[in-house]
């Protein structure tokens, strides 16, 4: 039986303000339509100085309001060392237990932000590992030496553990993110995937760690950019137009993988991703305003709960 999904927003740059009140209203504002998390994402230095710092962000958000599970999709946790990461994740568990997830990514669309924090681009993947291969064990409360290629660790430890644990996801597509899922992530996070493709990975993230002999990630979310309106061809409009200048790249490219309409055409291109075992969604949503977007998302997500609702 296919699960009813968890559906929450992304509404990052209308946060990013010094306005504490708005924050406040936007948020509860998701919280009042009955959106599961807020998602925020995460740069260094993106094309050309772009950016917010993803921990930071969702520590913001979980200081804000009472209820909201956070996302972090995804952090560049391969540009930061994993004792200052680890820490960040404790402190954040000791101010809002159980409501963060980080989702990691290895990053590479602007190859310059890597380089410029100091990683050469094509050790990214390989820092990564180790990254999440340390990170791990220091957010148990462990002890450890580590020696590896690119860290080295004497008594190091990370206390109080974050309790309940941080679940950890992993961003990307292809062979690479697969193995780092099967070998360190507790689930997968996909973006500019087709449902087909959505359904594929899931079942090479279970067979790869079923290999592995680590139990099956458990948790599949996935990012899909949407453009939302009561007025299909204006949502679309909207939706290329955004990503056009966000991307620096055509239409052309993203409209396989996103979805733009009215709430029951996005509803409508989500089900198959639901069906292929999304169970997390997150909408980033292009609306005429941050307030309306979180209603129609609202409305998204009453039409999939209803869709998959368990038959009584």
């Amino acid at each position: 039986m296919t699960a009813v999904p968890d559906v929450g927003i992304a509404v990052n740059e209308d946060l990013l303000i010094p306005d504490a009140a708005t924050r406040r209203r936007i948020l509860d504002h998701i919280a009042d339509a009955g959106l599961d998390h807020v998602t925020t994402g995460d740069h260094i230095s993106f094309h050309g100085g772009a950016g917010f710092d993803g921990l930071v962000t969702a520590t913001s958000m979980l200081a804000a309001n009472d209820s909201l599970d956070v996302l972090v999709g995804v952090y560049l946790a391969g540009l930061r060392h994993p004792m200052v990461t680890a820490r960040q994740l404790a402190t954040i568990s000791q101010l809002a237990p159980g409501r963060l997830v980080l989702g990691v990514g290895v990053g590479g669309e602007d190859r310059s932000e890597i380089a410029n924090a100091g990683v050469d681009p094509a050790t990214r993947g390989r820092r990564l590992d180790e990254t999440l291969q340390v990170l791990r064990r220091l957010v148990t409360g462990e002890t450890l030496d580590h020696d590896g290629p690119f860290f080295s660790l004497r008594h190091a430890c990370i206390l109080p553990p974050p309790d309940p644990p941080v679940p950890l996801v992993i961003g990307g597509s292809g062979d690479a993110a697969i193995r780092r899922t099967a070998a360190h992530g507790d689930g997968w996070l996909g973006i500019f995937c087709s449902a087909r493709r959505f359904a594929a990975t899931v079942e090479r993230v279970r067979a790869a760690a079923a290999e592995l002999g680590r139990p099956a990630p458990s948790w599949f979310g996935l990012s899909l950019w949407c453009g939302l309106d009561a007025d299909g061809a204006r949502a679309r409009e909207r939706l290329v137009h955004r990503l056009e200048a966000l991307y620096n790249l055509p239409a052309e490219k993203f409209q396989h993988v996103t979805a733009a309409g009215t709430p029951e055409q996005v509803a409508a291109r989500l089900a198959p991703y639901v069906e292929a075992g999304a169970g997390h969604l997150t909408l980033v949503t292009v609306a005429d305003s941050v307030h309306h977007g979180i209603d129609l998302a609202a409305e998204v997500r009453r039409l999939l709960q209803a869709e998959f609702a368990p038959v009584a």
